[in-house]
């Protein structure tokens, strides 16, 4: 009962929070889209946003917090920045606040992913996750995030 008093005070709090926006890499332009005016509204509003560097889901999350407040955002790389894609390099060359995981440059993807958003998740007051049935890694962390009384909306594509 205190878990869900804890998120309601959250939901009708003004305060500023810092949300962390997750999800799938594989994701439809219009939906691309969608999650880029969200990341944009709550950038406006004046709260903190973190993400990581891949493609699709977390790529429009930067795009959308870079249009209206780059300083609102904070991008968490699995592994070092060298380790990423060359579109996704140059997507996050105006970032402000970047963090590289170059001690998880030897990890598989989804085992330095998997770290990456442990660390999110300890950082952040509320997720937005944004997967289909099967986004295990997402999963996780969005069931990581309830574990550790984070306020968690899990939007599914599928």
């Amino acid at each position: 009962m205190d878990a869900l008093a804890h998120e309601l005070a959250l939901l009708n709090s003004q305060a500023k929070r810092c949300i962390a926006m997750l999800g799938s890499r594989h994701v439809a332009m219009t939906t691309a889209y969608l999650v880029e005016l969200l990341a944009s509204a709550l950038a406006r509003e004046g709260h903190s946003l973190l993400t990581s560097g891949s493609l699709g889901t977390n790529a429009a999350v930067v795009r959308g917090a870079l249009a209206v407040n780059p300083r609102s955002l904070t991008v968490v790389l699995p592994q070092s920045l060298s380790r990423q894609s060359k579109e996704s390099r140059q997507q996050l060359e105006p970032v402000l606040h970047l963090i590289e995981k170059p001690e998880h440059d030897q990890l598989s993807l989804q085992e330095a992913s998997r770290l990456c958003n442990q660390e999110i998740i300890q950082r952040c007051d509320q997720l937005i996750c944004m997967v289909f049935h099967d986004s295990h890694t997402l999963l996780e962390t969005a069931q990581m995030a309830e574990d550790q009384c984070r306020l968690v909306s899990v939007l599914y594509f599928d």
